[in-house]
């Protein structure tokens, strides 16, 4: 494994994949890192819906424009009735642990040799309704994943980052 310093500056979204289907191995290295990934009070809401066929693949075609054809896809979900919820304000942390897991996912990604990009940018009524999801399970982000394409490079404006200072704030707004 890199160092995460190297880990975060190389890996980039990916949106275009080659053909090539991801071994039963990675995706099982994939799943790994998602149950590792730290969750509220360890409720472990996270619910993942791996796509691998393509019957499941063409359908998600229904649900969003950010399938990039990609040969594999995880849907990162969390159960409502598992997630802990924040006495003060009644706060779902569901999405805060599917969000964690997601990230767990793309690092791991990229980690391996594989690439994905993050899709927030979706229909959750169809992908409720496409896969059968239960009411209490709710979609978080779709993560196409695959080997990238030999032509696909970082979007332009990828390592643009803002400087430290223009986000960090010391002991009080």
């Amino acid at each position: 494994m890199k160092n995460f310093k190297a880990l975060a500056t190389e890996r980039y979204s990916v949106r275009k994949f080659d053909t090539k289907p991801v071994e039963q191995e990675k995706l099982d290295i994939l799943l790994e890192a998602a149950r590792l990934a730290p969750t509220a009070h360890n409720y472990q809401p996270q619910r993942l819906l791996v796509l691998n066929t393509t019957d499941s693949l063409n359908k998600l075609k229904d649900c969003t424009n950010g399938h990039f054809n990609a040969p594999l896809a995880i849907i990162v979900c969390y159960d409502n009735t598992v997630s802990w919820k924040r006495e003060y304000d009644d706060a779902d942390m569901g999405v805060v642990d599917a969000s964690i897991v997601g990230a767990h996912l793309m690092f791991t990604v990229a980690d391996i040799g594989l690439g994905t990009t993050w899709i927030a940018h979706f229909d959750p009524a169809k992908v409720r309704d496409t896969y059968n999801l239960p009411n209490n399970i709710i979609p978080v982000a779709i993560f196409p994943i695959g080997y990238p394409h030999p032509d696909c490079v970082p979007a332009p404006g990828h390592t643009k980052r803002f400087d430290v200072s223009d986000f960090t704030i010391y002991n009080s707004f």
